[in-house]
């Protein structure tokens, strides 16, 4: 009987890998806890590292000097030696509120700020609630209104001082034709004022009317569409479901309208016929923002020109305080 001899099997090739040595499984150990440890320091401090610039700009260029103006509004000192400090208390600002040209200029502020805004808002409406339907070219025409906003606001200005001349301006003479004599825009005192304001709806009717094209384009066509259904024409959907819905963005633009008109500086400088920071022989339509710069650079008073600005940064503070007040109240009453 033949004997039966069981070799082994050969070895076969792509077969299980033999077992890593111990001291690579220790070094792929370690380089994969470093990469995760890498990742979660990237994942917790990449979103500060991306917000980063803004904070370093804001603070050498926003924080910096809003801190060093209300130092300095609590010394004396001049342009001609910024170093040179004399503390002086609150002084600089009792000083302002006894001086008549601030007010002149707070009074010449809010009426320009007012013949300005008003109309601007009410004229963006209309043009929105126009844009809205649908119109041929209606990326032409948002285009346009942009357009404004957009040019140098110095061009602008010297282009509306030729149009307001006394003796040469096309304003002028479009009212001579009708038999009204000639008026001094650059020199009257509610002329003056309506020519700047102008300028000021002029550039930023355009602005505001596409932010209340976007807020119109945004409410539901449900509403209108029962407004149809119940017999409402487009004024009654105009007035019931359009007005309504744009509470909270009109209320926006009246606040940062408002910003602007306390800040309003370019337009009345460069309308000034002594191109000074007077705003006029008569301080007419002297501005809070040209009066800082009449008191800072002109006069060369800093401590006096800092308490100005921060008189005008409360002021602004309260208009916040109102706008928040009055946003909580629509939203509960809706």
């Amino acid at each position: 009987m033949p004997t039966r001899h069981d070799a082994a099997a050969p070895p076969v090739k792509g077969g299980a890998a033999p077992a890593r040595p111990p001291a690579e499984s220790a070094t792929e150990e370690r380089r994969r806890a470093r990469l995760s440890r890498r990742w979660q320091r990237d994942v917790r401090w990449s979103p500060y590292a991306f917000v980063s610039p803004f904070f370093l700009l804001f603070v050498a260029f926003g924080l910096f000097p809003l801190l060093y103006t209300g130092w300095a509004s609590l010394h004396a000192v001049e342009l001609t030696a910024p170093t040179d400090m004399d503390w002086v208390g609150l002084r600089n600002f009792t000083r302002i509120f006894d001086d008549e040209f601030f007010w002149n200029a707070a009074k010449n502020t809010l009426i320009i700020g007012i013949i300005s805004t008003v109309p601007q808002l009410l004229m963006a409406l209309g043009i929105a609630h126009i844009l809205n339907y649908k119109l041929r070219a209606s990326t032409f025409y948002r285009v346009i209104m942009l357009a404004p906003y957009a040019t140098s606001i110095a061009a602008a200005t010297l282009v509306f001082v030729l149009l307001f001349g006394r003796d040469y301006g096309m304003i002028n003479w479009f009212l001579g034709l009708f038999g009204i004599d000639q008026i001094d825009w650059q020199n009257g005192t509610w002329y003056s004022k309506i020519a700047v304001s102008t300028i000021v709806i002029w550039r930023w009717t355009g602005y505001n009317a596409l932010i209340y094209l976007a807020a119109m384009q945004a409410i539901p066509q449900d509403l209108y569409e029962s407004a149809a259904l119940d017999g409402a024409s487009r004024w009654r959907q105009f007035l019931h479901v359009t007005l309504p819905s744009l509470r909270p963005t009109i209320l926006f633009t009246c606040v940062v309208s408002t910003i602007g008109a306390s800040q309003l500086f370019a337009e009345p400088l460069l309308f000034d016929a002594n191109k000074g920071a007077s705003g006029g022989s008569q301080h007419q339509f002297q501005t809070l923002g040209l009066y800082l710069y009449e008191q800072g650079w002109v006069n060369q008073h800093l401590g006096r020109a800092s308490a100005i600005a921060w008189t005008m940064f409360l002021i602004l503070i309260v208009v916040g305080i109102i706008n928040y007040v009055i946003s909580r109240r629509l939203r509960a009453s809706s």
